[in-house]
């Protein structure tokens, strides 16, 4: 590779050779164009007159030639003129790069020699598998980032800063491989500035694998990191997915979701806190093999808001692991949807509770090739409930939606029975001033399986979950929340209760009956909340 070494000042000279060049040949085309463009004739004849033209015309097309070249003679020069600005320009940046680094170095030095810290500037990122990102500066910086880590062990955590700014992110755990069966856990998010910043967020959860003999669960998402005096905190990582189940005929399992980190803390002053990490989704059963499919992981929890600040949200659990295909005999499970997480707690002062995570999906029964039954679909995963109120002027958080079941696995003698629907989450009170948050709404069952060539529906629809209940409202003012609807399915689920309200507001309308179509359980409505005892009207039911 070659390379160019230019030195400005003779650019700029030679830049101004060539204009005194162009100077000289404008002055002198300038005073040969009079007499050169118009030629007396020598005499009146018409051949002198015409060699007089000749001439004059010559003289004009060589005056519009060395005008052209002129214009393209002065963009040279202008061009070597500005190349020559540009590397001296260049060449300070340079100096003032050096510069800095020269003062940052000397500024350092003291802190990194009695401390092994930076006083100002970001930390590295982690490099080697699972090695943790550096801090940031102590005065200003960012912490580095964590590597991810090696097969089946866990990711490096973040590096955390010093006053101002934002905490690293945690380094994915690295995914099982033979010999090592559990996914690493993923790395914990660094810490914010203790004056301003947010936190890091949590690395991902490895996933998990298998063997000839059992399964591999996958490892839990990192934690996010919680901010200082000002700011966000960082949220959970997801949980890795869980691993085949075993190539046998034996009743294993496919490999259990890893859980989501939980969300970072919000600054003390202010700050919205991080939200759960979602659950990692439950491994699939083996074909031509009675295995059931893994559950899925939890959603991780919200974090918490500090005096004024909105709670993190609840992480979504994991989808169960679809169950196992057979030949000649039962079909294995769907595995279990994970539960969602709960929402995290709202500032002391201001702020609302973070809204439960929904519950993850029941996984799909295995379906049968020969004259056999279909496998039950996974229960779907309850919802969180929602976080906590603070105490002055907030509200209770939302529960989170349950988990729809499963759907049952086809069959040729008989299908499977659909998954029951989860349960919504409760939503949480209010606080001083505030409103109940509402409940959340019950999952739906899952379909039953299929029978028969063509298809017909032959396997029973799983029930319906029962919606969650309203959150009271706050001790002197606000509404309680509304009950959460019951899911629909074969067995409708019951609506939830609305929330009371204490002195002045309005209960809390119950929820909906799920749809049950015309068989039993048909599904209650629920209860009204209470008005307040001041002034408020009671809710109506569901």
């Amino acid at each position: 590779m070659s390379y160019l070494v230019t030195v400005p000042e003779i650019l700029t000279s030679s830049a101004g050779e060539l204009a005194s060049i162009g100077s000289a040949l404008n002055a002198a085309n300038a005073a040969a164009a009079t007499p050169t463009t118009a030629i007396l004739a020598p005499g009146s004849d018409d051949v002198s007159a015409a060699i007089a033209s000749v001439f004059s015309k010559e003289a004009q097309a060589y005056q519009a030639l060395t005008a052209r070249m002129e214009a393209f003679h002065q963009q040279f020069v202008q061009a070597l003129n500005a190349g020559a600005a540009a590397y001296a320009s260049a060449e300070d940046v340079n100096v003032l790069q050096v510069l800095e680094q020269q003062a940052l170095a000397l500024i350092n030095t003291p802190t990194n020699l009695l401390l092994g810290r930076p006083l100002i500037g970001d930390g590295a990122n982690g490099t080697a598998p699972g090695e943790a990102g550096q801090a940031g500066g102590l005065l200003y910086g960012n912490g580095g980032n964590g590597a991810p880590g090696a097969p089946g062990k866990a990711g490096g955590a973040g590096g955390d800063a010093g006053l101002i700014g934002s905490g690293g992110a945690g380094g994915a755990g690295g995914n099982a491989v033979s010999g090592t069966l559990t996914g690493g856990v993923g790395g914990h998010g660094g810490q914010g500035g203790l004056l301003y910043g947010n936190g890091g967020a949590g690395g991902r959860g490895g996933d998990g694998t298998l063997t000839s003999v059992t399964n591999g669960n996958a490892g839990n998402g990192g934690n996010g990191g919680a901010a200082g005096l000002w700011g966000n905190g960082g949220a959970g990582g997801a949980g890795g997915a869980g691993g085949l189940a075993p190539f046998s005929n034996n009743e294993f399992t496919g490999g259990i979701g890893g859980n989501g980190g939980n969300g970072g803390s919000a600054g003390l002053l202010y700050g919205t806190a991080g939200a759960g990490g979602q659950g990692g989704s439950g491994g699939p059963g083996v074909a031509n093999g009675f295995s059931f499919g893994g559950s899925g992981g939890a959603g991780g929890t919200g974090g918490a808001a500090g005096l004024i600040g909105n709670g993190g949200v609840g992480g979504q659990g994991g989808d169960g692991g679809m169950g196992g295909f057979a030949n000649g005999q039962i079909g294995g499970a769907g595995g279990a949807g994970g539960a969602g997480g709960t929402g995290g707690a709202s500032g002391l002062l201001f702020g609302a509770g973070g809204t439960g995570g929904a519950g993850g999906h029941g996984g799909t029964g295995g379906r049968v090739l020969d004259l056999s039954i279909g496998a039950a679909g996974g229960a779907g995963g309850n919802g969180g409930a929602g976080g906590a109120s603070g105490w002055l002027m907030s509200s209770g958080g939302a529960g989170g939606a349950g988990g729809q079941g499963g759907t049952g696995g086809n069959g040729n003698i008989r299908g499977g029975a659909g998954g029951h629907g989860g349960g919504g989450g409760a939503g949480s009170g209010g606080g001083w001033i505030g409103d109940g948050g509402a409940g959340g709404t019950g999952g739906t069952g899952g379909a039953g399986g299929s029978v028969g060539d063509p298809p017909a529906p032959s396997g029973p629809s799983g029930q319906g979950g029962s919606g969650g209940n309203g959150g009271n409202g706050g001790w002197l003012q606000g509404n309680g929340g509304a009950g959460g609807a019951g899911g629909s399915g074969f067995g409708a689920g019951n609506g939830g209760n609305g929330g009371d309200a204490r002195l002045i507001g309005n209960g809390g309308a119950g929820g909906a009956k799920g749809d049950g179509g015309a068989v039993p359980p048909f599904g209650v409505g629920g209860g009204g909340g209470v008005g307040g005892l001041v002034f408020g009207n009671d809710g109506p039911a569901g």
